[in-house]
């Protein structure tokens, strides 16, 4: 519960914050031409105490499609897209699964999960990080991968910044899975080159997996 209301909060924040910003942008752009504000909201088909609130930062209601408008009548263009940020959401399948890796493991390997990347800022976090004699790994848990190239970037990515040896890709065995990876065969061995039941058996050991490994269980 507490990790679902800080990725709420932080939805939030994020959102208030991008509400904000675009409202002073549509003010400072109106001034600029000149252009009133009853005017403006007229074109947009608002009321002006509407924009009035909008410009104000008063108006966490506002649609994406408004400020749109707003951008376009006073010459500037909106833009948006989603990037990797902080963990999402998971639900009570992800966890069964990452619980049927740790049940593998050594008990000599220390298994956390939830944990942050090193670098200060870095809201991405490992689903879980198995740790070894020497060596870290982490652990993604994926229950309906569907984009490879993405997936591989992402994990290529917070391997880079996570201070880690390698990357466990976590996968239920189920007809999604062996069909991503018949699509993504090659890509995924380049990346993955260790074979997930052998990275088991190393794990399960107490040894390192030697190498990134995608584990289907």
């Amino acid at each position: 519960m507490v990790a679902k209301q800080r990725a709420v909060d932080r939805g939030t924040a994020r959102g208030l914050h991008l509400i904000r910003t675009i409202g002073a942008e549509i003010r400072l752009a109106r001034h600029g031409l000149g252009l009133s504000i009853e005017f403006t909201a007229r074109v947009v088909g608002i009321s002006t105490a509407e924009l009035s609130r909008i410009e104000r930062a008063e108006a966490d209601w506002v649609s994406v499609v408004v400020l749109a408008k707003l951008c376009a009548v006073v010459g500037l263009d909106l833009t948006a897209r989603a990037y990797p940020g902080g963990a999402p959401i998971r639900d009570a399948r992800h966890a069964r699964l990452l619980a049927k890796l740790r049940a593998c493991l050594h008990e000599s390997l220390r298994w956390l999960t939830e944990v942050p990347l090193p670098n200060a800022g870095d809201q991405r976090a490992w689903d879980a990080l198995i740790r070894g004699d020497g060596w870290r790994y982490g652990v993604e848990a994926e229950l309906n991968p569907i984009d490879g190239q993405a997936l591989v970037r992402r994990l290529m990515l917070k391997q880079r910044d996570g201070l880690v040896h390698g990357v466990v890709l976590l996968m239920p065995d189920t007809r999604q899975t062996r069909t991503f990876r018949r699509e993504f065969q090659e890509l995924l061995v380049s990346n993955f080159p260790i074979p997930g039941g052998i990275a088991l058996k190393r794990l399960a050991a107490g040894e390192s997996p030697s190498g990134s490994a995608i584990v289907i269980i």
